[in-house]
């Protein structure tokens, strides 16, 4: 369990910072999430891309929605919603300050962005102002039922919401409390909270009584933290254990990896609408 406290120990300037060269993407507004890897040859950038995407398919985001982007990162996926999908009312929120003064400097005619919680969207936005809101693969960092509450507040009368989040296989249920503990500490050097996490019929559960219908929930573990293990995999000969961003994003895959296999953890696309 050493690399768990050294990943608790060598944090960057915010405890959702990436190092996005490092995995691959230069660009000024850079991708920062696990990818969809379901080409042995895709690049990251590419593979973040289709996670973004099949995201955003997932309730068939069209160019006249009114979006909200939740927890937008440097911004790769701002311009992502502008580009493919034409999005021309695009607002999001982030909590790191630096991604959100690069956003402001880049795309500020074009969007409009809020440093704060996404857990605090009643008081940055009306109630109905959205048609739909997405969050690419950082909502698991939060408490599912306040994050649901904050979302439905927001959106109009049949607003979709698409997001990632990770939940707890029929084995999971079955360990031991000594089990439960040493998962409960994997995750926790992640940034999840063990507790927050539940299974498949619990999951649909709290959705519906937040108030949501029309619930799909899919497993794209295999795709996501086996894809991710084996890219960084790939880049071994690359990443050096002494530079901190290096071993965080290794940390990060090997986390991926072992969840992956132990198959007691899964990593899920869930999309749904407002009535």
């Amino acid at each position: 369990m050493k690399w768990l406290q050294a990943i608790r120990q060598h944090i960057p300037s915010h405890k959702y910072a990436i190092n996005s060269r490092l995995l691959g993407d230069d660009a000024e507004l850079a991708w920062s999430n696990l990818g969809y890897w379901d080409d042995a040859k895709s690049s990251y950038p590419a593979a973040c891309q289709k996670l973004a995407f099949h995201l955003a398919e997932s309730i068939q985001l069209k160019s006249t929605d009114r979006v909200l982007d939740l927890g937008c990162g440097q911004g790769a996926s701002l311009v992502f919603w502008m580009e493919h999908f034409q999005i021309q009312n695009l607002s999001a929120v982030e909590l790191q300050t630096a991604c959100v003064e690069k956003i402001q400097k880049n795309l500020n005619s074009k969007i409009k962005i809020q440093q704060d919680s996404f857990l605090n969207l009643k008081n940055i936005y009306p109630q109905n102002a959205m048609d739909a809101v997405l969050c690419v693969d950082a909502a698991y960092h939060s408490d599912l039922n306040l994050l649901l509450l904050s979302v439905i507040d927001v959106l109009n009368s049949k607003g979709r919401f698409a997001f990632h989040y990770l939940m707890l296989s029929d084995a999971f249920l079955n360990l031991n409390s000594l089990q439960r503990l040493k998962y409960q500490s994997l995750l926790k050097a992640a940034d999840v909270n063990l507790k927050n996490l539940n299974s498949k019929q619990n999951l649909q559960q709290q959705l519906q009584q937040a108030g949501f219908e029309n619930i799909q929930i899919e497993d794209i573990s295999e795709f996501v933290f086996q894809g991710f293990a084996d890219y960084i995999q790939e880049q071994q000969s690359q990443m050096s254990l002494s530079h901190v961003d290096q071993f965080k994003i290794k940390m990060t895959a090997k986390l991926c990896e072992k969840l992956y296999r132990d198959g007691l953890i899964r990593y899920v696309q869930i999309s749904a609408r407002k009535p």
